[in-house]
């Protein structure tokens, strides 16, 4: 499809500026643009982009591929493709592409690093002059809570009399009791994996309804995650809502109805959620990391500035010590009316 692509620019004599590839899938293309391609006129001033979404998904094939898909055999080397006795296309991206970004200036730093580099950090390192990153954004045309018709009540900033609403009819569509309304809800939206911190959530789990709050979780993963957490909900039918599915209306409705948004993962290249809760005015709850870490400033109540709470760490204590500082907020209506609608107003 890459391949195709390039062909189909010059079939259509539409010579692009330039040529922007995401992730594994579409590295090719810059491979294709430096090897078979490189004497053609018709390419010759085009420049290229390549963004990274996920450095842990890399495309990894046997060297075989290279002949399949119209590479060069010799591309099988330490100092172009091979990677560990496989081809990795991602590498085509990084390495032949006229510059590198990322989605979010955080993680274009920490994939520099053993720790987050998933083996490709010197290759990074080496292009770091070119590499850059840019934070997402959102279509507040679909996330906006004054004219989304997905959540039980609009509201916004200036009047969150709808945020109750969205809050009780959150909790009917858990088959949670009424009263729940009176408790912190805290809500998730993820894939129930371990990058998503879902293990330190399972094992945080009974220390997070010590602190009174009332959680509810929407996603399908990891079956062991899965398991576990069905069987909490059995243990605290009043206090737990978990919903293992795909579902846009409820995904929408606890953005809408929670009081804070739980954001554990271990690591976050970007991260849109955060980003919805706090046009939501949920407070979010992040580990300190990529473009969490980027968007999200923990609140300062003497100088009413921040926006939500963070723990670095990604351990359950570290996560529940700021679970409780942003209790200790919720329980003052005053202080945390005025984080919710700063929030809300981004």
């Amino acid at each position: 499809y890459a391949r195709a692509s390039l062909q189909a620019m010059k079939a259509l004599g539409f010579r692009p500026d330039l040529v922007h590839g995401h992730d594994w899938q579409a590295a090719t293309a810059f491979a294709y643009l430096k090897y078979p391609l490189a004497g053609d006129p018709f390419f010759q001033d085009v420049r290229s982009l390549f963004t990274i979404h996920n450095l842990a998904y890399q495309g990894l094939f046997e060297p075989s591929v290279l002949a399949e898909v119209g590479l060069p055999e010799h591309l099988f080397n330490m100092n172009d493709l091979e990677f560990y006795g496989k081809v990795n296309f991602l590498k085509a991206g990084i390495l032949y592409s006229s510059a590198v970004s990322t989605v979010s200036p955080r993680y274009s730093r920490e994939i520099q690093t053993p720790e987050f580099g998933c083996g490709l950090d010197g290759l990074l390192r080496s292009r770091s002059r070119v590499l850059t990153g840019i934070l997402n954004g959102v279509d507040y045309a679909d996330w906006d809570p004054a004219t989304d018709p997905r959540i039980p009540a609009a509201f916004g900033p200036g009047d969150l009399a709808g945020k109750a609403r969205c809050k009780a009819g959150l909790l009917d569509m858990f088959g949670l009791p009424a009263g729940a309304a009176q408790t912190p809800i805290l809500g998730m939206v993820t894939r129930l994996a371990g990058q998503k911190g879902l293990d330190i959530v399972c094992e945080a789990l009974a220390g997070i309804f010590r602190l009174g709050f009332t959680v509810v979780i929407l996603g399908t993963g990891d079956q062991k995650i899965q398991d576990f957490l069905s069987a909490a909900r059995a243990e605290h039918p009043g206090r737990f809502g978990l919903r293992l599915a795909f579902d846009e209306k409820l995904a929408h409705t606890i953005y809408a109805g929670s009081d804070l948004f739980l954001i554990p993962s271990r690591y976050e290249p970007c991260g849109l959620t955060q980003m919805y809760a706090l046009k939501y005015g949920t407070i979010p709850v992040v580990r300190a990391t990529g473009g969490l870490e980027d968007t999200i400033v923990e609140f300062d109540e003497r100088g009413g500035t921040g926006n939500g709470f963070k723990f670095a760490e990604p351990e359950p204590a570290p996560m529940l010590a700021a679970l409780e500082r942003a209790l200790g907020a919720f329980r003052r209506p005053v202080l945390w009316r005025a984080l919710v609608v700063h929030s809300g107003r981004g």
